[in-house]
């Protein structure tokens, strides 16, 4: 069971009763005028609870935007899909109080910042923007949002990185009351080394119980924290690891000496040694058996040479340490933003022109609860087979994911808030070319930016059971009881047509929601009841091999 995460030394005494929004600089004002309206005023956000009832499913939303530049489309791509994925409502899930921790990819751009060249590094400014909107239309409090990135940190790799991405975070600052450098304590991220990290209250102290390689880990705040909704927002793009989706992008959330999960294992690296104290003493010899195991078990392209990251020993390493993280990491929603993909190193090389990276208008948002499926589903839309990346198999082992096949993950599509089932084999792909662990040894002359595309062999992994079909039709009310509307999860073990129908509580028919032919699976369906009187209602699925219903409470 995981511990309840703390900020470090004074900040227990001095921010006792606080919230975590309010210990890390947000005005309390707002959430207290909430906290004493009437009872029915909204005061927090409910994600969409078919979501939430799936948290083993992935969902495809497609976005219409012909230019990766058209800053208007973005921005009103992200806008929209809160309005979707979120409501306002009174005691929901996420209290206006709590935190909102963002992670877009703010990773090192190379000094291209927002450029056209940049742009496909990072997670795409406008479309945040947009997000940050709105959640802001919900009523969620500008300044309980928190963006962060653990490589901006003094002694990081990319520490002056906010020179060029600043402008553009500083905007968001300026319109939305967010904090993205800004502590308490009246510190910047940017200015602060590790030493004087670990000796204030910015970072959120998380120990690994099973960890393999971390003893603990440290995460900038709130990320990580308890009284935070975590929004990851990861890039669609190809990286030396593959794929740096949804997985790899929480790695910023870790403090710098930390974030790091691709270095190697040797103390020099992991000095000074307040840090290598946080790392398993026998971490080398674990991460040799386990790779010497999984080389023998077969796992594709990690017997490619190297102990460092293009090799696989050195991919078992980020694998695990990755893993490690993921296994005390509590996240809220996984996003891709694949608006447009990017092919290449992760950076400023690929496989175009002038050994440049490519940008392509896939205009898609992947999401989902697990990560890692969010990833595997990301992968495949790539353009790769899923099982030839080392990471999903590590997962698998160690409980993260309940399967690594891609046809086995529940997968709907998102139109307007309304998941309909879907195929995987029946969705476009763009294939993005990746340096992932290259077959260039042995007599092999892959070419440097590929596909890993060859066929895997999914019978030869043991994975759980997911998500099991219905013996017969089935109707189930998500939300119960209701003010403005229900939402109703209609299920059905094979294609059917179906007609669903609410009756009020003296047997009258007041709605036809729906009547039409449902693809096997799992739809869901909402109830507007407009201006009904508060009390007992039916909903009735009625399909040529049963009748079922569900009883809805509808308040006033």
């Amino acid at each position: 069971m995981m511990k309840r995460r703390q900020f470090l030394g004074t900040a227990l005494a001095a921010g006792a009763g606080l919230t975590i929004a309010q210990r890390l600089g947000a005005s309390p004002s707002h959430a207290f005028t909430l906290r004493n309206r009437a009872r029915t005023a909204a005061d927090s956000l409910q994600l969409h609870p078919f979501i939430t009832a799936h948290p083993d499913a992935v969902f495809i939303r497609r976005t219409n935007i012909a230019d990766k530049l058209d800053t208007p489309g973005k921005f009103s791509a992200g806008s929209a899909f809160m309005g979707e994925l979120f409501t306002a409502t009174n005691a929901g899930e996420i209290p206006f109080t709590h935190a909102m921790a963002v992670k877009p990819n703010l990773t090192c751009t190379s000094g291209t910042g927002n450029t056209a060249a940049g742009m496909g590094i990072m997670t795409d400014i406008p479309f945040v923007d947009g997000v940050l909107q709105g959640l802001r239309d919900h009523g969620f409090p500008g300044n309980n949002m928190f963006i962060r990135e653990g490589n901006w940190l003094g002694d990081g790799y990319c520490a002056s990185e906010y020179v060029v991405t600043g402008p553009m975070l500083e905007s968001l600052v300026q319109r939305h009351g967010c904090h993205v450098y800004d502590f308490p304590t009246g510190r910047r991220l940017t200015d602060m080394t590790l030493d004087t990290l670990q000796s204030g209250t910015e970072v959120i102290w998380r120990d690994v119980p099973d960890g393999v390689v971390f003893k603990r880990i440290g995460y900038v705040a709130p990320y990580n924290d308890d009284d935070t909704f975590l929004l990851n927002i990861a890039k669609f793009k190809t990286h030396s690891m593959g794929m740096t989706l949804t997985v790899k992008n929480l790695q910023g959330m870790a403090v710098s000496r930390y974030v790091s999960f691709c270095e190697g294992l040797d103390a020099t690296a992991l000095q000074p040694a307040s840090v290598l104290q946080d790392f398993q003493p026998d971490r080398e010899q674990r991460i040799d058996a386990l790779y010497a195991e999984h080389l023998a078990k077969g796992i594709p392209r990690w017997d490619r040479p190297g102990r460092n990251a293009v090799g696989g020993y050195g991919m078992e390493t980020w694998a695990q340490r990755t893993c490690d993280s993921h296994s005390v990491t509590r996240v809220g929603l996984n996003v891709i933003e694949g608006i447009y993909g990017r092919n290449g190193n992760g950076f400023n090389a690929g496989p175009g022109a002038g050994d440049t990276p490519q940008d392509f208008m896939s205009n898609v948002l992947i999401f989902g609860k697990n990560a890692f499926l969010v990833d595997i589903v990301g992968c495949w839309l790539g353009g790769h087979e899923p099982g030839n990346f080392g990471l999903f198999h590590v997962a698998l082992e160690r409980g993260l994911c309940p399967t690594i096949i891609p046809d086995e993950i529940p997968l709907y599509d998102w139109n307007a808030g309304e998941p309909t089932p879907i195929v995987l084999a029946d969705q476009v792909r763009t294939p993005l070319l990746s340096p992932y662990l290259r077959r260039d040894y042995n007599g092999q002359n892959e070419d440097l930016y590929h596909l890993v595309n060859e066929p895997f062999d999914y019978s030869t992994v043991s994975v759980s059971p997911v998500e099991a079909r219905p013996e017969r039709p089935e109707i189930i009310a998500l939300q119960n009881p209701v003010r403005d509307s229900a939402l109703f999860e209609l299920r059905f073990p094979v294609e059917t047509s179906a007609r669903l129908e609410v009756y009020n509580s003296v047997g009258q028919r007041v709605d036809v929601l729906r009547d039409a032919r449902f693809a096997a699976g799992s739809h869901s369906v909402r109830w507007m009841p407009g201006r009904l009187a508060a009390g007992m209602y039916l909903a009735r699925l009625s399909t040529p091999a049963a009748v079922v219903t569900a009883r809805v409470m509808l308040l006033r």
